[in-house]
């Protein structure tokens, strides 16, 4: 049995990779989609030569001289543009990319599923630092305050500490920039509108939450409140996707839109909000998709997420999760833990409660 490996042996167009079969240029030969240099009889023969090459097709992909659709070389002049999908074929024009999509179309979207979630399940940074003692920002928002004057994220240990231990004249200071502390829900406003001017994200959540809850001596706005949530997201915010994916999913204050929902999920989940995660673990689990369920679960109990360790052990003796994993999820997450934790924290507790 003849194994043709490259594109430029003498009966490669008329010849199977696996077996050797002959179609006689008959046309029942498909070309691998994503190199275009072998061709198959069938998705088995595709199959079990795909060890023998998996190298060759990788090399070819890095090296596109030619069109997936006429053939046409650019001789390494860098006139043919690659799918911008999945980045795995090249094309002449548009006009060849169009005739092309039937034949590639599976292969791409399959590429850029692949893609997405390489970015989706990678475990994602954690909260940053509180700029006062230096120490990772707890992943339970009650336990942290936002500055309205400097727009800083201090965790609620220091701001007791201050509070405590400072002169009466100074206790209500704030602890980073020592700007007096706002009198009334006006100033309050105007602090928070200030730094909404200045593209500060959480100002932009927090001003949304204003409006949709009608507090602050605001009306409730609900078209006012998306509007700034879907800009905070813009730039980025984790909590401001969580709370549009929350949104669009329950469909109170917009119409539902389940498609949106796992979408702003999934950009909050990857910019490190355990909960946004968690919840798309859930998505997954409904969905019977218990090996996404607990991947997500998994990234999100490493971040310090107790509901989600407390499934992980559940899926451990369930066997969906391995005891290696089991083991890994559950010291990255005591270390999660105790880099949110401190002295000044827990005396801070019962005063936050």
């Amino acid at each position: 049995m003849s194994t043709i490996t490259t594109k430029n042996a003498d009966d490669s167009k008329y010849h199977c990779a696996a077996c050797g079969d002959s179609d006689d240029g008959g046309g029942s030969l498909k070309a691998c989609s994503a190199c275009n240099l072998v061709k198959y009889c069938n998705r088995s023969c595709q199959v079990a030569h795909r060890p023998a090459h998996k190298k060759l097709c990788k090399k070819g992909l890095a090296k596109h001289r030619w069109c997936a659709a006429c053939g046409d070389s650019n001789d390494g002049g860098g006139s043919l543009k690659a799918c911008t999908g999945c980045n795995l074929v090249k094309y002449c024009n548009r006009t060849c990319q169009a005739a092309h999509w039937p034949a590639h179309k599976k292969t791409c979207k399959e590429r850029v599923a692949e893609l997405f979630d390489k970015k989706l399940f990678k475990q994602p940074p954690p909260n940053e630092d509180c700029p006062i003692c230096c120490l990772r920002l707890p992943i339970d928002l009650g336990q942290s305050m936002y500055q309205s004057c400097c727009g800083k994220n201090l965790c609620l240990g220091c701001v007791h500490t201050h509070s405590v231990a400072a002169a009466d004249t100074e206790r209500f200071e704030c602890v980073f920039c020592q700007t007096e502390a706002i009198s009334s829900d006006e100033e309050q406003i105007e602090r928070v509108k200030k730094r909404v001017e200045a593209n500060d994200a959480r100002a932009m959540v927090r001003l949304g939450s204003y409006h949709r809850l009608g507090i602050r001596g605001l009306r409730q706005d609900n078209a006012k409140a998306l509007e700034l949530y879907h800009k905070a997201a813009k730039l980025g915010n984790n909590m401001a996707h969580f709370k549009l994916g929350a949104y669009y999913q329950n469909g109170d204050i917009v119409e539902k839109d389940t498609r949106k929902a796992i979408y702003h999920r999934q950009l909050g989940a990857m910019a490190g909000n355990v909960d946004a995660r968690y919840d798309l673990g859930c998505d997954e689990d409904n969905a019977g998709n218990m090996d996404r369920a607990f991947k997500h679960w998994m990234i999100s109990a490493n971040g310090g997420h107790d509901l989600s360790m407390k499934w992980v052990q559940e899926g451990y003796k369930r066997d969906f999760v391995t005891k290696d994993d089991y083991a890994k999820t559950i010291r990255a997450h005591g270390n999660s833990i105790d880099e949110m934790k401190s002295d000044d924290r827990d005396r801070a507790a019962p005063w936050v409660a």
